[in-house]
């Protein structure tokens, strides 16, 4: 059970640390050079929330895991936990990789959708994971509106 937990807590973090390399190489480039709202938190900010939300995260799929991973609700639940976990990633890659602040907001519209989906199926097993992904839900709403306004401040960036 503790090589579980650990690796629940660690593969958020992996994908986490992965993301973070798309971001660190163009945060003090490209993406300084655009526009953004008021409400732009510092950019220190973000390495230390995102820790945080991928260890809560990580032990909000535990918690649904030690269950029993042969229950088709468990099953379900991880599916759509991996998926999320991917599309999160996926945003890194596009809105600093890519440099697409309008393919950004595609990929974190998309990205809550898979939350709430996920949010629904860990339900069904653990409320107290649930809760345990509240914070991440909040933050990516956030997120989503941040890459909103950019995109409204930057058409073309």
């Amino acid at each position: 059970m503790a090589l579980l937990f650990i690796f629940c807590i660690a593969l958020p973090l992996i994908i986490g640390f992965i993301g973070s390399s798309f971001t660190m190489a163009h945060i003090t480039g490209w993406y300084l050079t655009l526009q953004k709202p008021w409400f732009s938190p510092p950019n220190w900010v973000f390495g230390p929330a995102w820790t945080i939300l991928y260890i809560l995260m990580g032990l909000a799929w535990w918690l649904v895991l030690k269950h029993g991973f042969e229950k088709r609700t468990v099953k379900t639940a991880t599916v759509w936990f991996l998926l999320q976990l991917g599309v999160n990633l996926l945003w890194s890659v596009v809105f600093f990789g890519m440099q697409s602040v309008a393919g950004g907001f595609v990929v974190i519209l998309a990205l809550i959708l898979l939350i709430l989906l996920t949010i629904h199926h860990f339900r069904q097993v653990s409320r107290t994971a649930v809760w345990l992904l509240v914070p991440y839900l909040c933050w990516t709403v956030f997120a989503t509106l941040l890459n909103g306004m950019i995109l409204v401040l930057n058409p073309f960036g």
